[in-house]
């Protein structure tokens, strides 16, 4: 029996659906970790748990980036790996992970100064990538994701002690109302939804598709999006969302004909490195929860990676 322990972030045991307040900070050391964000642009992400930064890479820059997430996708090598998920019932590329090594491009684009900065001022450390991937989701066949919070799962399953984890998502492609895109709920990262059900293990095979476990419930969902709302990520590719690990966000499928495609890596503290599995669970794999490589990441120039050769 899976019983709750002293853990404010207790979920998937026996008990019911919960509310929890948070206890971590929004924005860690006041701020003053790092110098990239303006203080309005700072309480913006604390009040909301996210915060927009429009046009921040410059048309070339996302070409760039496009042409080499097209390739990984039609790379038959990259295809076969374990890091290529793709949609439940095609073979319709959904997600690659751990794309920051997989690609120099994408290496050099997690380590732009105009991204990392971002993550050390609001996570108040040195910080490493947990997790990587680009997310597709090509006209009329993009699947949805459902109503989440990352740190939910990256707890349970992961191990991840505290809230001090960043996720930064860089759009490639226009995002529309009409194409599936990212929707948050304000506010939504100062309450932790506890979850019911019991993961089974090695639940992420058939989470990367469909997630069923860590699945908040509709009466939490309901007055999370009642609190503060839903509002939809419309912005121009180049734009770039940074958002709260424990904030509430999902998207639609895509039935329009304009694909939405995006880079997304997690910026987790060197401060928060994670610890074991909840309930004896075995570790998620390398390509989706770091472990091992997790050394301090240095900056490099703004627009490197238009320099750096392919792999």
């Amino acid at each position: 029996m899976i019983t709750p322990t002293l853990d404010p972030y207790a979920s998937r045991t026996d008990r019911d659906a919960g509310i929890v307040q948070r206890v971590e900070p929004l924005v860690y050391e006041d701020g003053a970790y790092a110098n990239a964000l303006q203080p309005a642009q700072q309480a913006a992400y604390a009040r909301d748990g996210f915060i927009v930064l429009e046009d921040l890479l410059p048309a070339g820059e996302v070409d760039c980036l496009m042409e080499e997430v097209d390739r990984m996708t039609r790379d038959p090598q990259i295809r076969q790996r374990d890091e290529a998920i793709t949609e439940k019932g095609s073979q319709a590329v959904r997600s690659i992970f751990r794309v920051h090594e997989l690609s120099r491009v994408i290496h050099a684009l997690a380590h732009d100064e105009r991204l990392l900065n971002v993550a050390r001022q609001l996570l108040g450390s040195e910080v490493y990538i947990h997790q990587s991937r680009a997310n597709l989701k090509p006209g009329f066949k993009g699947k949805d994701f459902y109503w989440h919070s990352d740190f939910e799962t990256w707890h349970v399953e992961d191990g991840m002690p505290a809230m001090r984890a960043v996720s930064c998502s860089v759009l490639l492609t226009d995002n529309s109302a009409v194409n599936g895109p990212l929707m948050l709920m304000p506010g939504s990262q100062k309450q932790f939804i506890s979850c019911v059900g019991r993961t089974p293990d090695a639940h992420y095979k058939s989470s990367l598709k469909q997630q069923e476990y860590g699945v908040p419930d509709p009466v939490s969902l309901q007055l999370l999006a009642e609190q503060g709302g839903v509002v939809p990520v419309i912005a121009k590719a180049g734009s770039v969302v940074f958002f709260d690990c424990n904030t509430m966000h999902g998207s639609s499928s895509n039935i329009s004909p304009w694909p939405r495609a995006n880079v997304f890596m997690v910026y987790n503290s060197v401060e928060n490195r994670l610890g074991p599995p909840k309930y004896g669970l075995t570790p998620r794999p390398e390509h989706i929860a770091t472990r091992t490589n997790d050394a301090v990441m240095e900056a490099l120039p703004a627009g490197a990676f238009m320099q750096t050769g392919r792999e």
